[in-house]
């Protein structure tokens, strides 16, 4: 007789998105739901990252090959940014599966952080910064119900930041934006019943979103780490953890999980 899989196999057989998946925390939550069995379809910009991350995940898992899956999207202008979130949503529901729903969609995709003193914001400037990391998924839960099953089994996950808690100098902008996630995930989980709607508020997390040399982005990091109570910045892989909770924990609804390595506490 055969050990049972209540927990292991939850996720078996899912259609997920992963809007952001093809690097750091999108590209290890897309990578721990493949490891649970789910069919993953990761979207990005960028069409070469996303190839290489369908490259890696198939070669990682190469028995679960046919469950992965990559498309392109481009969510930086504001002029197309809701066809562009419709297409891709009807082309990843066609991957996996042409008629079958999506079950889960996460929202990591992120640009460079729009960090700026007060005498040099523009009305140009603060929708910049929240193109990619606030209208987008803001306007993404538009096409749940159309492409997600309508389910409490069903979720919408999206990602704010430590900084919506813990202000700092010139990160009034991005800071904003990262407290409307909290209003965000709680009316949309109104909006979006039975579909749970969740976020995951992460700290400064070693990434490839940190575009310095490798020396700069050492010493930033240890900076960071002795600013945690875990005395090191986060790794993507640990993060995706608490994604993935949002995703199995079909009680959890209109919640933020903070990962920030026991940052607030210091």
């Amino acid at each position: 007789m055969s050990d049972q899989k209540k927990y292991a196999n939850k996720l078996h057989g899912a259609r997920v998105l992963v809007i952001g998946g093809s690097s750091g925390i999108g590209f290890c939550t897309a990578e721990a739901c493949v490891e649970y069995g789910a069919l993953v379809t990761v979207a990005s910009s960028n069409p070469a990252k996303v190839e290489a991350a369908v490259a890696r995940l198939q070669a990682s898992y190469p028995s679960a090959k046919a469950n992965v899956h990559g498309l392109t999207v481009d969510l930086s202008k504001p002029d197309t940014l809701e066809s562009e979130l419709q297409s891709l949503f009807e082309r990843a529901a066609q991957a996996m599966g042409g008629s079958e729903l999506l079950d889960h969609v996460v929202f990591t995709a992120g640009d460079a952080l729009a960090t700026m003193k007060l005498a040099d914001m523009t009305m140009e400037a603060i929708l910049q910064a929240g193109q990619i990391r606030f209208f987008a998924p803001l306007l993404a839960a538009k096409f749940i119900p159309r492409y997600v099953r309508p389910s409490r089994e069903s979720s919408y996950t999206i990602t704010t930041g430590s900084i919506s808690e813990r202000p700092m100098p010139d990160w009034s902008v991005i800071g904003s934006f990262a407290g409307g996630h909290h209003s965000m995930v709680r009316n949309l989980a109104l909006d979006l019943r039975p579909i749970r709607v969740n976020g995951v508020s992460p700290g400064p997390v070693d990434t490839e979103l940190w575009r310095v040399p490798k020396e700069e982005k050492d010493r930033l990091m240890e900076q960071y780490g002795k600013r945690m109570a875990t005395g090191r910045t986060g790794r993507p892989e640990d993060v995706a953890e608490s994604y993935v909770a949002c995703i199995r924990d079909y009680n959890m609804d209109g919640a933020i999980i903070r990962t920030d390595g026991g940052g607030l506490l210091m």
